[in-house]
């Protein structure tokens, strides 16, 4: 059985001192979900502009992969959590245009959308992912 260890980079906003910014045990990668929080300033960016908070939700997440060895062509699934329906259509199209560039094989990852509230008013997007490295 393989040790889990916890992932870690500056190159994504610190996390909250009750989880790790991501975790990887064998080959499977979980990251812990990501606001829009710029990780050199530590300040949450883009208020009330999803479509940017969801690119740099999106470059977060694409750092602590990175960190555990993963790039978005190992990511199985991706859960998306917006706080209003109204929001689904520029996120959309701010994650096709992230996510698919990086990944080569042309299988885009698993995905599920949910509409609920987030910890931070500002917060209109939320992202985690599941990655499986070969």
């Amino acid at each position: 059985m393989s040790d889990k260890t916890a992932v870690s980079t500056p190159d994504a906003p610190a996390p909250m001192p009750v989880f790790s910014q991501g975790v990887r045990k064998g080959n499977v990668l979980q990251v812990s979900g990501q606001g829009s929080v710029d990780p050199a300033s530590g300040s949450f960016v883009f208020e009330g502009d999803v479509k940017a908070q969801t690119t740099r939700v999106l470059q977060n997440i694409e750092a602590i992969l990175k960190a555990g060895g993963a790039t978005f062509d190992d990511v199985l699934m991706l859960r998306v959590y917006l706080t209003t329906r109204d929001d689904f259509a520029p996120m959309n199209e701010a994650y096709a245009e992230f996510v698919t560039p990086r990944t080569p094989s042309g299988i885009l990852p698993s995905r599920t959308t949910v509409f609920t509230g987030l910890p931070l008013e500002q917060m209109l997007v939320e992202i985690d992912a599941l990655a499986v490295l070969s």
